[in-house]
């Protein structure tokens, strides 16, 4: 099989049914939607293709597959450069997988239909081709171009302070990519080079600027993007008010763009710097791990209150990462995937509530699992896995993200940050169980007596996410076989 632009095709597919959506002569919603669906279907098949032909031997340790380089720019020695390694395949098939659920999400949207999957499709494009990118520039464009179908999404299909939330989101995003885009250029500046292969220990010492300059001027931009306490304030506005697909991408695959480019970008080429202020960085991610767990506890709004325990896992996530072991990065990269289906699930599911109850406020909700018995069966192994319940994914990535951390040689003091990320699984199992008894349990409401349960298409939708969660779960090696191919060698160059 001849593999030349297969990541171009699973990329360009959802632009693809974007263009054919958009020149359809006064289509029908049904006639929109099925279209979305082949494609982003499509994308997500080949994708699935790649991960069963993608070569897990020990001679594909660090191995660029599925590579394209074309020239691109040649003034400054730009390429159109795409290739998938053990860190960014996971993340590319989590890509397609949300993106294809977010369609079936969004099956009963209610106005605009042409419009919503047009951005809708953008943004899965987006994402993908940050993934993939092997190029800085190309990187950086897939970056900003991922802020114009989200600006809409939630704007316009979003609800309650809507304009507000998303032009929140923009700034805060445009403020993170302005320290990265200086960031790059003070590399290319130095090396004259903007291949993320090449640069992995090629910045010699004297730059033009600092070392450690160029370091925290892309890990700003990454940690507003995951995002780490205090760059987190822009998260839970723009999840309550986001319609329930963009909360989907956004939980699932936005954060994790964040995460990528730390372990991609700047402990890749910046090892020394990595290391030297990775205590700085562990005590950051313990901080993200207490204080969203402790303010998820505060929380009224159901959406509100999983886009907080969204910030409490991606403290995981950094914690792991700036462990710098083979095993905490290999855990982190699986969090990573684990968040994604887990709170995608999460959010998908508080949308079908909202639907069905026209309800998200804890107080004025109960009783509800009379009335929606198979919401509540997945609703809770959804929460169950939040919780890092054995046997699912959450379980399975925590556990080897704490283990990697306790044995962690990067950090003096490692094992007490290890501990007390630990406590945040503490008060996860508070906010979860009292979700879960808030939400579904205690005395039936009579105004909730009309209500319906998950329809066949939304049943296909949710059954999904659970079906990811429990497959990493009983078996993570399905993931972290392939995650350690492309760990190893970013290990390697730390020297631990």
């Amino acid at each position: 099989m001849d593999f030349n632009y297969y990541l171009t095709t699973i990329i360009f597919l959802p632009l693809a049914g974007l263009v054919i959506i958009a020149l359809l002569p006064r289509p029908e919603p049904r006639t929109v939607k099925f279209v979305a669906l082949a494609f982003t279907l499509s994308s997500f098949a080949m994708s699935m293709l790649m991960f069963c032909l993608f070569d897990r031997s020990a001679g594909a340790i660090g191995q660029i597959q599925f590579e394209e380089k074309v020239s691109w720019i040649p003034t400054i020695n730009a390429f159109y450069h795409l290739g998938v390694d053990g860190l960014s395949l996971p993340l590319v098939v989590l890509t397609t997988f949300l993106g294809f659920l977010a369609v079936l999400v969004s099956w009963h949207i209610g106005t605009r239909h042409r419009e919503y999957f047009i951005w809708l499709l953008l943004l899965e494009t987006s994402i993908l081709g940050v993934f993939c990118s092997l190029d800085l520039i190309l990187f950086f464009l897939f970056w900003e171009l991922e802020l114009i179908p989200m600006y809409f999404l939630i704007s316009i299909w979003g609800s309650a302070r809507k304009e507000y939330s998303a032009i929140k989101y923009v700034i805060y995003t445009l403020l993170g990519s302005a320290f990265m885009l200086a960031g790059i250029l003070s590399i290319y500046f130095t090396t004259g080079s903007l291949s993320m292969m090449e640069l992995a220990g090629l910045i010699p010492a004297k730059s033009i600027i600092p070392l450690a300059a160029m370091f925290f001027l892309l890990l700003i931009g990454f940690a507003i993007k995951l995002p780490v306490v205090p760059f987190h304030t822009w998260l839970p506005d723009a999840h309550t008010d986001a319609p329930t697909a963009a909360s989907v991408i956004l939980a699932g695959v936005l954060l994790k763009m964040g995460g990528y480019g730390m372990i991609r970008l700047c402990v890749t080429i910046f090892p020394e710097a990595a290391l030297q202020y990775a205590p700085l960085l562990v005590a950051l991610a313990v901080v993200s791990v207490l204080y969203g767990a402790a303010v998820t506890l505060r929380q009224k709004d159901l959406k509100r209150l999983i886009a907080y325990s969204s910030v409490s896992h991606m403290g995981y996530v950094l914690l792991g990462i700036f462990a710098l072991s083979q095993v905490s990065l290999t855990g982190a990269t699986l969090q990573m995937f684990s968040h994604g289906v887990i709170t995608g699930l999460l959010f998908a599911l508080v949308g079908l509530v909202y639907d069905k109850a026209h309800e998200r406020n804890l107080d004025n909700l109960g009783g509800l699992a009379r009335q929606m018995p198979v919401i509540v069966v997945v609703f809770s192994i959804a929460a169950l896995a939040s919780l890092g319940l054995p046997g699912t994914s959450g379980f399975a990535a925590e556990f080897i993200t704490f283990v990697g951390c306790f044995s962690s040689l990067a950090v003096e003091g490692i094992r007490v940050y290890t501990i007390a990320g630990v406590f945040g699984i503490v008060l996860t199992a508070g906010y979860i169980l009292w979700l879960l008894q808030r939400v579904f349990y205690g005395p039936p409401l009579e105004k909730f007596n009309g209500v319906q349960d998950a329809d066949n298409i939304e049943r296909v939708c949710i059954f999904s996410f659970a079906s990811a969660i429990m497959l990493v779960g009983l078996y993570p090696a399905v993931l972290t076989d392939i995650i350690k191919l492309g760990i190893e060698p970013i290990v390697r160059s730390i020297g631990l």
